[in-house]
């Protein structure tokens, strides 16, 4: 059987889409479609029903999945395991990070490093999502987290505290800004942002001073300088706009993680990026 094939069926599986399949292999529309018929064609009956613009599996595409799912499971440990004996300072390292750190750090963060090591590249993957690092999507993860993946390995490397922040050119000084928090107006945390320590002790004690809610912490930001209220930021996030005049204690912290799989742990291309991420945020002074 063509592992094209099977792969391909695994893509439109996952992705409910020709379209999406397709992006996902970095092949074009119509590539893809062929595939589809010619393995159907092999096995002698329909994978997929269309509904809806969507392909749905078939009874008999059920069936196949499972073994589509164990094989793809087998070639991408067969790749990691390939990958795992490279001792040279060259190659493609693939990170991940969230956006705030992707955009405003890390351009600093590997501005020497080429110069250093010219012979590896580095591809960005800005996300704010875990990123499935079973399937090589990424080598490396920056992740904000109390408790990361049990199936990665890594290290804390910094600690984030938090402040309050208002706009630039509001009238609210610098000071014991916490402890007057019922006089003002608060940006609160919306979805998944409301599980946060912080955001569920603001919900608790100052609900009735929330008057805008976001899910991300970008956001809040642009709403604090539109004096849309103030807003719960941890420190990475000031900027120009923006003002810090109150600090939150440190049990608000956020934890600043890198982690990468166990089985690349002694690429030595993924050991020098992520040893010298971790000096720099290690040094990267928030307080």
């Amino acid at each position: 059987m063509d592992w094209n094939a099977l792969k391909s069926f695994y893509a439109i599986a996952e992705q409910g889409s020709l379209s999406g399949a397709a992006v996902s292999l970095g092949v074009n529309h119509s590539t893809m479609f062929r595939r589809l018929q010619a393995f159907e064609q092999e096995l002698g009956g329909r994978l997929f029903d269309k509904l809806d613009n969507r392909y749905v599996l078939t009874p008999m595409g059920e069936e196949l999945l499972e073994y589509a799912h164990k094989a793809s499971n087998v070639f991408e440990d067969i790749e990691r395991n390939l990958v795992g004996k490279d001792v040279q300072p060259k190659g493609l390292v693939k990170i991940t990070a969230p956006f705030n750190l992707a955009i405003r750090y890390l351009p600093r963060a590997l501005a020497g490093f080429r110069v250093l090591y010219p012979e590896i590249e580095i591809e960005l993957l800005s996300s704010n999502q875990m990123v499935n690092m079973n399937s090589r999507l990424a080598d490396i993860a920056l992740r904000v987290s109390d408790n990361p993946p049990e199936h990665l390995v890594g290290k804390k490397i910094a600690d984030i505290p938090w402040g309050i922040f208002s706009a630039l050119d509001s009238s609210i000084q610098q000071g014991d800004v916490l402890a007057n928090l019922a006089e003002h107006s608060l940006i609160g945390g919306a979805g998944l942002m409301r599980n946060l320590e912080v955001f569920s002790w603001l919900d608790k004690h100052y609900s009735g001073q929330i008057i805008t809610r976001c899910d991300e912490l970008i956001a809040m930001s642009y709403f604090a300088q539109a004096q849309q209220g103030l807003a719960f930021l941890p420190l990475d996030q000031a900027r120009e706009g923006i003002v810090q005049v109150g600090v939150l204690p440190a049990k608000f912290n956020s934890k600043l993680w890198i982690l990468l799989h166990p089985d690349l742990r002694k690429v030595e291309r993924v050991r020098l990026v992520m040893e010298h991420l971790a000096r720099f945020f290690a040094e990267e002074c928030w307080g």
